[in-house]
């Protein structure tokens, strides 16, 4: 029997459709092509997906495509459908001594060293109205990150306090301080055998001090005493746009690509006619790298001649 769930998208919480199979929650998504996945497919392997996919079949699920991919360490295709491979960025870790003299370089061990000089401090913070607080003001210091919109700009104390109130049984907020000030945060979340960041941002002021590596460099330190074999953050590439800032400064910290198998299988005629055609991808995987640089590029100047706001990565 199909309900509603409250997922989040791009900043903002929205009502998909759901259903609960084999006690796991699937979402489903779009219109044109109506998607089902785990609604948090990071924190699940899927062990035997035929017996979930034929009780897709047998309840007639609305839907037209099941979509699942394997998680990290598992690299290997395991399946035998359809599969792209998805790209995720994480660092491999074995002990913090490891990560600081074999896999970042020199500049980024200066920046962490020069964020400590500058007096910045990095420690576990208590998940309270205080530390909200601090994010709102980290929120609200720019409309615009990353040449677009961002999305928890102007959002108000109880609107932020209730987006990052998720997963505080397995989550850690990491906070940069100078003095009495959050400057920057990381909210860490754990999974199995990764850790990964919902959120990883400072503010632009005190950019000159390093935050953000610091931030990094603490978190690593946290995982590797954790015993957690790697930490993740994202995609290494998006789209077809290929190597950007967000990468390089990725792989500068030891951000390593990985590829995931994604596998789709059809639930309608239609789904199985898009994967035929080669339709299920995405606007953005399908555009020729030169355009979706080109895209990218002139909207982030429509944005920044908008808004007077301007964002460097470090």
């Amino acid at each position: 029997m199909e309900y509603q769930s409250a997922i989040s998208k791009r900043g903002k919480r929205i009502v998909v459709d759901a259903v609960k199979v084999n006690n796991l929650e699937l979402i489903i998504t779009g219109k044109l092509l109506r998607r089902a996945r785990i609604k948090e497919e990071w924190d699940a392997d899927i062990d035997e997906p035929e017996k979930l996919i034929r009780e897709l079949k047998s309840r007639r699920v609305r839907a037209d495509l099941f979509t699942f991919v394997q998680r990290l360490p598992h690299l290997t295709p395991q399946f035998d459908y359809r599969m792209d491979l998805e790209n995720v960025a994480a660092i491999p870790i074995s002990t913090y001594e490891q990560w600081w003299t074999k896999q970042v370089n020199h500049r980024v061990r200066t920046k962490v060293r020069k964020s400590v000089k500058r007096g910045v401090v990095v420690r576990i913070v208590e998940f309270d109205d205080e530390l909200v607080r601090g994010i709102r003001e980290i929120y609200n210091e720019t409309p615009i990150r990353q040449g677009k919109p961002f999305w928890h700009y102007g959002k108000s104390f109880d609107e932020i306090k209730a987006a990052n109130s998720t997963y505080l049984d397995r989550a850690d907020f990491i906070g940069a301080y100078l003095g009495n000030e959050l400057i920057g945060f990381i909210k860490l979340v754990y999974a199995d055998n990764f850790a990964r960041f919902m959120q990883i941002i400072v503010k632009n002021a005190h950019r000159d001090k390093a935050p953000m590596n610091a931030l990094l460099a603490k978190s690593v330190e946290i995982c590797a005493d954790k015993g957690i074999p790697y930490l993740t953050y994202d995609k290494l590439i998006y789209g077809s746009k290929g190597i950007d800032t967000l990468a390089e400064f990725k792989l500068n910290n030891g951000f390593l690509g990985y590829d995931l198998p994604r596998y789709y299988i059809p639930l309608s005629a239609k789904g199985n006619i898009i994967l035929k055609l080669n339709l299920h991808k995405s606007l953005k995987a399908i555009l020729p790298r030169r355009v979706a640089r080109a895209a990218l590029a002139l909207r982030k100047k429509y944005y920044e001649k908008r808004t007077g706001s301007k964002q460097e990565l470090e």
